[in-house]
């Protein structure tokens, strides 16, 4: 397979991967990421091929792929970002009225014969 895109990290650029990589809050993926953009570097030796790193970080060739490509045509950040959705994925149950109305009712005093509102009972009303 031809390489078409390669990696090329500074020495700044290796030190903040290593940083990310061992912050105990960095996500899996981003670790992911991480390491192949480590193990495809070409400025410290012959970089791994792309089949090698899929099969070392048990990642698709896709991943590997999109990973050194987004590298090369924009920057480290990047290719390291958190991916933010403009809308999430689930559009909400209750609305902001729905959910005042139930926070109401839960909040007031119970049926007669009940010590407090069940999610059963509040779902009837």
């Amino acid at each position: 397979m031809n390489k078409k895109y390669s990696v090329n990290l500074t020495k700044d650029e290796r030190w903040l991967i290593f940083e990310t990589i061992n912050a105990k809050d960095t996500p899996k993926t981003l670790r992911t990421r991480c390491n192949i953009l480590l193990l495809a570097d070409n400025s410290v030796g012959k970089a791994l091929t792309q089949e090698e790193i899929t099969k070392r970080c048990n990642v698709s060739d896709v991943c590997v792929y999109k990973t050194i490509k987004n590298y090369h045509q924009h920057n480290l950040e990047y290719t390291l970002r958190r991916r933010k959705h403009q809308t999430p994925p689930r559009k909400p149950i209750v609305n902001g009225e729905e959910e005042a109305r139930i926070i109401t009712i839960a909040c007031s005093k119970p049926p007669e014969g009940f010590a407090r509102w069940t999610l059963r009972m509040l779902t009837k009303t």
